[in-house]
């Protein structure tokens, strides 16, 4: 028969629980920040119209300083961008160097040694047209018609997709990445199929453009902010603000300031 543990060692147990709660607490880079009065964040500044800097005054802007900033106001702290680079982002979190990172794609390779966000927004596919076909395109079935045309890099995820999704529509292609725009502006191309990240980029450059409004985007990659892997308590912090502020309705308000197709993923 198992024997029972005693009143002491029972009451030793609690403590020593909480004691190890309470370091694991302490320890945290939410307390830290707090501490610190400072959420410092490694962003590339290169990523229009996500982080955006301007070399002259050092000055950040963009969807995901938006966030991060609204981020740190809730935290009671200011927000501190950190350089960093695509190719060293995760070695950041790792080495302490600032305690979030702004949006990135999934990624398992990251994900082996550097801790996730929930995801508030994604990076897909969606078709760009003239504004003044707005009314022929609602579905993406619209343009799986022979009278559409249909412009790409043969190689690229886009080409993939018009072939596979697409494969009514006479495909255009161009080895020159410069012209698939060109092409649209120039009316010899229906429409184009980009990400909603160009895609927001191109229409705010050129008015005549637009998003047609489809019935979800396609080849949906989640964005998310890499955290530190180890650091749960950090973790459930940023995930409670993204589920408070999407059921907001920040993300929304802030992807439709930047022109970021936030449309139903399928």
């Amino acid at each position: 028969m198992q024997k029972r543990p005693s009143r002491f060692t029972f009451i030793c147990l609690v403590i020593l629980t909480f004691f190890v709660s309470s370091a694991s607490v302490a320890a945290s880079r939410l307390s830290e920040i707090i501490d610190r009065g400072t959420l410092r964040v490694g962003t590339t500044g290169d990523w229009q119209p996500m982080t955006m800097r301007d070399p002259a005054t050092n000055f950040y802007r963009g969807f995901d300083i938006d966030v991060t900033t609204e981020l740190a106001k809730d935290l009671g702290v200011t927000v501190e961008y950190v350089p960093t680079t695509w190719k060293t982002l995760v070695n950041g979190i790792i080495t302490n160097k600032y305690d979030m990172t702004g949006s990135a794609s999934l990624n398992m390779q990251r994900a082996k040694v550097a801790g996730y966000s929930d995801t508030y927004f994604y990076l897909a596919f969606v078709p760009v047209i003239k504004k003044s076909n707005q009314s022929r395109f609602r579905k993406w079935s619209d343009f799986n018609s022979k009278s559409v045309v249909l412009t790409s890099v043969p190689g690229t995820v886009q080409h993939m997709i018009i072939s596979e999704l697409l494969p009514n529509a006479r495909q255009h292609s161009t080895d020159n990445p410069t012209l698939v725009k060109q092409y649209l502006l120039d009316n010899k191309t229906t429409a184009i199929v980009t990400s909603n990240i160009e895609a927001a980029i191109l229409v705010s450059r050129y008015p005549e453009l637009a998003i047609a409004r489809v019935d979800g985007m396609r080849r949906p990659s989640p964005v998310a902010m890499i955290l530190p892997k180890e650091d749960q308590v950090w973790i459930n912090y940023v995930n409670h603000w993204i589920e408070l502020k999407r059921t907001q309705g920040f993300f929304d308000r802030i992807a439709k300031k930047w022109g970021l197709a936030r449309l139903e993923v399928k």
